[in-house]
């Protein structure tokens, strides 16, 4: 036990572990056990898995963003030395995995009670071999663990603590559409040439749930998504360079894109999309949601030529949309298209209700709000919904 203690000491490549609470605390107890140090250690593992030893340690080997698979995931060659030193840590971390309740109280001259844990039965470095082999799809650190993230004030990557779990057969109609956005994601993923994508349209049209949908349908083929707000949007070239050597693909997503006239945003968008050095990178696309056609917010002044150079004016008012690679248009559903939303969503929804008494009260919904979408039908069922649930 004391050889293992020291053998977790001089890790290298995994070091990062040490600062884990499991790992740290069964440490301290190897150094100098004591009821209170294995209690402590066991309710750290309770805390983070339930008291699998053996799954936790796979799992924080698996996950961990360290030299060894930074290095595979850039397509680099490994020096031997780091190769050897991982070989050698890996048979280290198994031998704590495969530790049991038994084993650690043997240290300790105590014949009361003790909590009891789970051990073994996973192979570290057979698990470890796996995922760095397809680092591609898995990922590494808090990418390894997570599908959707955000932007903090810091400029910071944070991941979404309960992502959006919108599916792909939650959304209705659109389906040339979602077409198209589907294809240009895979051409991503498969290390194709990939346009950045601008989605204009009515609100509601169901553009930013197409984003999360494809998001959480390709989450296991290497695909997450990172949303930026408009006024991060200077942020961007870093997180290019940030993202630039990440084995996995990646969609920046920018919701409900509009600009003044003058937003210094404008430009920044303006040099990441096309004309910026750190502009281009092969696995990160850019997709937009607007609800305006040209994104920027006219007005009559500009229209009429109050600019002396009219034509340069307007060019310029359009340039943004020019360059992304792809637009898609979301277009207000028609009647039929809304009600067959609203069958899709009642259906879902187990309501029960005559085909044309359901018709009339969403046609009814629709109008009163002055318009139709697929967040309307969502909203009107949700509203049944609670209707039903009250009575």
């Amino acid at each position: 036990m004391k050889d293992l203690w020291i053998r977790l000491q001089t890790l290298c490549v995994f070091r990062q572990l040490l600062k884990e609470d499991v790992l740290r605390l069964l440490c301290a107890y190897l150094e100098q056990p004591s009821n209170d140090a294995y209690a402590a250690f066991v309710a750290a593992l309770y805390t983070a898995n339930g008291g699998d030893l053996g799954k936790y340690i796979r799992s924080v080997c698996e996950n961990s963003e360290n030299v060894y698979v930074c290095t595979v995931g850039c397509g680099q060659a490994v020096p031997p030395h780091i190769h050897d030193a991982l070989v050698h840590e890996l048979q280290t971390l198994q031998d704590a995995a495969d530790l049991t309740p038994q084993k650690l109280r043997s240290l300790m001259d105590y014949d009361g009670f003790l909590p009891e844990f789970l051990s073994g039965n996973v192979d570290i470095a057979a698990a470890y071999r796996h995922r760095t082999e397809n680092i591609s799809k898995y990922g590494y650190g808090i990418y390894a663990k997570n599908r959707m993230f955000y932007v903090d004030e810091q400029d910071g990557i944070v991941p979404v603590r309960h992502p959006d779990q919108t599916k792909l057969s939650d959304l209705v109609d659109y389906d040339r559409e979602r077409g198209i956005i589907l294809d240009n994601t895979k051409a991503l993923l498969a290390g194709k040439p990939a346009a950045n994508i601008l989605m204009t349209g009515d609100a509601g049209t169901g553009k930013s749930s197409t984003v999360k949908a494809i998001g959480n349908a390709l989450y296991s083929e290497g695909l997450r998504i990172i949303e930026v707000r408009k006024d991060q949007l200077r942020a961007i070239p870093k997180l290019l360079n940030e993202l630039a050597h990440n084995p996995l693909k990646f969609v920046l997503f920018i919701d409900d894109l509009s600009f003044l006239k003058d937003d210094d945003n404008f430009n920044a968008l303006k040099a990441v999309l096309e004309g910026s050095v750190s502009a281009k990178s092969d696995n990160v696309v850019i997709y937009a949601t607007s609800n305006r056609r040209h994104i920027i917010k006219e007005t009559f002044s500009d229209r009429e030529g109050d600019d002396v150079h009219r034509n340069d004016t307007m060019q310029e008012l359009v340039s943004l949309s020019e360059r992304f690679g792809i637009h898609v248009t979301f277009s207000k559903p028609s009647k039929q298209t809304f009600l067959r939303i609203v069958h899709h969503l009642a259906e879902e929804s187990k309501i029960q209700m005559p085909t044309q008494e359901l018709d009339l009260l969403a046609e009814r919904f629709a109008l009163e709000r002055g318009g139709r979408s697929a967040r309307l039908a969502r909203q009107f069922i949700d509203g049944l919904l609670s209707r039903t649930e009250v009575q």
